[in-house]
């Protein structure tokens, strides 16, 4: 789905054109939502753009890098989505693609994501399509906040399996902190991955950048070294409170095969005494007694008894 959008008078509103072979008004915004191959090819004839640049936001496994070449300039970044499965949220990554050319803004995108909504939607304070390189920045920026914003979410849904882990140790909660975990990897690895491209931006001089708009680029890359530091200090939490449960669980296995194993000896011994009674021989004590069987139980009850006690105080010293 291709998509343009003009500022004007300080409001975003949607450009339709009639002729899909005309180049937007200059200084517009294309936005590019899981574009088709025609559709594609279309904004690249336009634009010059080598069309497997354009693919590139699409490869889900695509690494975040800045690429300069003569008529453009693309950065490609992973931003962060949630997917629903079996009714649970789960947290995962997706490239984004940003493309700078002479006369437009090219965003390539597998979703229609907050992160552009929120420009589209004209939610963003001074957003304006005629000043690129700040919207870019300004894209960047909301990129950085979503990532903090999700960490957060994260967090919360620790905590909240984590209480349930207090009342029940069950499977599925053991699963969700698991899922979480995995989550605060994919985040932490494309993080770094986009700290890696906005120095590099910093330093390069592909877009041209005025004393405000280096400012802004510099609170992107410090929202990113703190989301880095927020996504490794969750993972440590949450690596840490994965191995406790893992020892407790641990722990209370060995508690109840300590019950069983005390069990079974104190079973077994009114077991040998019976089966020594038992024999089938001529002369067996207590045989003809009156009182023999009860004689008998009473005897492997004692027993029984007396080794629970021992092995009891034996726990109790050791």
């Amino acid at each position: 789905m291709i998509r343009i959008f003009k500022t004007t008078g300080g409001k975003v509103h949607q450009v339709h054109q009639s002729d899909e072979h005309t180049r937007p008004e200059k200084n517009s915004w294309i936005a590019l939502t899981d574009p088709t191959i025609s559709e594609l090819e279309q904004i690249a004839d336009l634009h010059d753009i080598d069309i497997d640049d354009l693919k590139s936001a699409l490869d889900e496994e695509e690494r975040s890098r800045l690429v300069v070449e003569e008529n453009y300039t693309m950065i490609v970044l992973d931003i962060p989505v949630t997917e629903i499965r079996n009714e649970k949220e789960y947290f995962y990554t997706i490239p984004f693609a940003i493309f700078k050319t002479e006369d437009a803004v090219i965003t390539v995108c597998l979703e229609d994501t907050s992160i552009l909504t929120v420009f589209m939607d004209g939610r963003v304070r001074d957003f304006d399509t005629d000043k690129p390189v700040r919207f870019i920045f300004q894209m960047l920026y909301r990129n950085a906040t979503m990532y903090l914003q999700y960490l957060r979410i994260i967090d919360k849904k620790s905590d909240e399996v984590e209480k349930k882990l207090h009342i029940s140790q069950k499977n599925q909660e053991l699963i969700d902190m698991l899922e979480l975990e995995k989550s605060l990897v994919y985040i932490t690895t494309s993080l770094r991955g986009n700290e890696l491209v906005l120095e590099r931006l910093m330093r390069n001089q592909s877009l041209p950048k005025n004393e405000e708009e280096e400012e802004l680029l510099e609170d992107v890359i410090i929202e990113n070294k703190q989301a880095i530091e927020m996504a490794k200090i969750y993972s440590d939490i949450l690596s840490g409170t994965m191995d406790a449960y893992a020892s407790v669980i641990s722990n209370n296995l060995n508690i109840v095969m300590k019950f069983l194993s005390v069990i079974t000896i104190v079973l077994t011994i009114p077991t040998i005494v019976t089966s020594a009674f038992g024999m089938n021989f001529a002369v067996i004590p207590l045989a003809h007694h009156p009182y023999g069987f009860w004689i008998i139980v009473v005897i492997s009850l004692v027993l029984a008894l007396v080794a629970g006690l021992l092995i009891g105080k034996y726990q109790k010293l050791n």
